[in-house]
């Protein structure tokens, strides 16, 4: 079943290319949790631990609004149970928010509290998709349709938020409209706040 997107330009023959989305988001998730195993380091000095906090912070914000663009809908339409499955992982997602809305402001023993919840969630979420979501869209869609999904979720992810924002929709039209918004003003206010947002600037 081929998944519905956008217009694309085209990649040269009628091919696209670039990396394919079920690889992006598997990367991305074994990122996070090396992230995640940083954090929690019992060894890692408290300024470093309150940087990484705030790159765990952006890069899960960047990652859950890519996923709620586009991998979800995707699964909607492609996976059977698909509504049902993206249902159940929009709603982790909410928790997750909040967790990372509670990481951004807690420090010190609170901050290895909210942190170990936080893993917990985002090894939850990894599972979840490597174990049933991928598999399930790797094999029922179309592979140039899964490079074209990679391409918009990693468009999207340079857009999107770096701090979390519960409140705001989470599903399409309005969060492909929200979110780049939302991600412009995000990053405003880490550039005055000199705020760390990716692994290389730690």
């Amino acid at each position: 079943m081929s998944v519905p997107l956008p217009p694309l330009p085209p990649f040269g023959p009628e091919t696209p290319s670039g990396r394919n989305v079920v690889d992006v988001v598997a990367g991305e998730h074994r990122d996070l949790l090396a992230l995640c195993a940083d954090l929690l380091d019992d060894t890692v000095p408290e300024a470093r631990r309150r940087r990484l906090a705030q790159v765990v912070v952006a890069s899960l914000a960047r990652h859950l609004s890519a996923e709620e663009q586009y991998l979800y809908p995707a699964i909607r339409v492609t996976v059977p149970n698909g509504p049902q499955l993206a249902d159940r992982e929009l709603a982790e997602d909410d928790a997750l928010m909040v967790t990372l809305r509670e990481l951004q402001t807690a420090g010190g023993d609170e901050l290895r509290a909210v942190a170990a919840t936080l893993c917990t969630q985002v090894r939850r979420h990894a599972e979840a998709a490597g174990e049933e979501l991928l598999p399930l869209l790797l094999q029922l869609a179309p592979a140039d349709d899964l490079i074209r999904l990679g391409n918009r979720f990693e468009t999207a992810e340079e857009a999107a938020p770096t701090r979390p924002h519960p409140a705001t929709p989470s599903t399409p039209p309005w969060n492909k409209v929200v979110d780049p918004a939302m991600g412009v003003w995000d990053k405003m206010r880490d550039a005055l706040t000199r705020r760390v947002t990716y692994t290389d600037k730690l």
